[in-house]
């Protein structure tokens, strides 16, 4: 399966994201789909690390169910079974941005997370374990974010994100994605 073997590439930053990728390397072995959302132990999830074409600024959204600030991402449609397009799909639909590009020198998956969904709205707790991309937006992006997800979409620059409460799978996919631009 090109999934597996595209995780059987990965190198993870740090003890936390072995961890998550074994997990999610196993979870994929023993699943006829495993972006399926109605499992109700875990699925995998697509999201996009977005920066500016310029790398100076990053796109993060406040998530209105979660109340914290996350990456563009979410749930695959029934019959996607590419992490690459649930993060690209999701990232639009969320920004509103039309041409968001994976970046072109960054490993795919560019990181991945595993973290607990808690119980609501008559779906039980749960796991995401969530592949990450490095996404590159146009010059001229246009920022018209759904509003269904977010309450607020909003570009940062580096330097303000220290000051910021992020997760920290977030923060160590961030400080990956900052090599790319000097």
């Amino acid at each position: 399966m090109e999934l597996t073997a595209a995780l059987l590439r990965h190198a993870p930053a740090d003890e936390r994201e072995s961890a998550d990728l074994g997990r999610i390397v196993r979870f994929v072995s023993a699943e006829a789909d495993p972006f399926d959302r109605r499992n109700p132990r875990a699925h995998l999830t697509g999201s996009a690390f977005v920066v500016s074409a310029d790398g100076r600024r990053v796109l993060l959204l406040h998530h209105r169910k979660l109340g914290r600030w996350l990456q563009p991402g979410g749930h695959a449609d029934p019959g996607e079974s590419s992490g690459e397009a649930v993060a690209l799909r999701e990232a639009r639909e969320e920004t509103g941005i039309a041409h968001l590009l994976l970046h072109p020198r960054a490993p795919r998956p560019f990181d991945v997370d595993v973290h607990d969904i808690p119980a609501r709205d008559g779906e039980p707790a749960h796991q995401h374990l969530d592949l990450r991309y490095l996404v590159v937006a146009p010059a001229d992006a246009a920022l018209t974010p759904s509003g269904r997800e977010a309450r607020v979409t909003r570009w940062f620059p580096w330097a303000d994100l220290l000051s910021l409460d992020l997760d920290p799978g977030l923060v160590r996919g961030l400080d990956k994605a900052r090599v790319y631009w000097p």
